[in-house]
């Protein structure tokens, strides 16, 4: 099966500028887009190198590069890359497929992956595109990956993945905004780390 994105702009060759708009709209009328900005930033010294995993239009990479981190955003879309580098300009905003993730330079301290990017992932690749960050990842560092219920890729498919990949949860929660996780949570946020 394919990436679930890029299936999205296959049918609707628009569906990038929109969703480029909506969060523009969103932060323009004062909504609160940066959440899981702030769990990162929790985890993190001042100064930390963040991977900002699936980025699309920069908003959370764009709010840790204002607080002082060092981030590489990645994002398969063109598109959502070019509005990163209009809207955030500072961090390095970088077009790739994260299953085929191979930066150069450090590890990074904390790996951002939220927006249910890892749902839009092709099934095939999910445990390669976890391997990766597991790679990434200093040996200290967490990985924070969100994302919703009911889009074909369930938590426990998730967390056996993340087994596979050589990564272990830290913490699971139900918000960003540190809610625990229940039976009935329909959200997941996966902090991770090395064994």
């Amino acid at each position: 099966m394919e990436n679930g994105w890029l299936r999205k702009i296959a049918e609707d060759p628009g569906h990038s500028q929109w969703y480029i708009k909506r969060f523009r709209d969103m932060a323009a009328q004062g909504h609160d887009l940066v959440g899981e900005a702030r769990l990162v930033d929790t985890m993190v010294p001042r100064g930390a190198r963040i991977l900002d995993a699936g980025c699309g239009p920069g908003r959370i990479g764009g709010h840790l590069a204002t607080l002082g981190h060092e981030v590489t955003g990645v994002d398969l879309d063109p598109e959502l890359i070019a509005a990163a580098v209009a809207d955030h300009p500072g961090p390095e905003w970088l077009v790739g497929d994260l299953s085929q993730l191979e930066l150069p330079g450090p590890p990074f301290d904390a790996i951002v992956c939220a927006g249910n990017v890892m749902t839009f992932a092709a099934p095939g690749s999910r445990v390669e595109i976890l391997r990766r960050f597991a790679r990434h990842l200093a040996p200290t560092g967490r990985a924070a990956i969100g994302f919703g219920a009911g889009r074909g890729y369930s938590f426990d498919e998730f967390l056996a993945d993340v087994a596979a990949a050589s990564l272990t949860a830290d913490l699971l929660l139900s918000t960003w905004d540190l809610r625990p996780l229940t039976p009935e949570s329909d959200f997941l946020v996966a902090l991770l780390r090395h064994p």
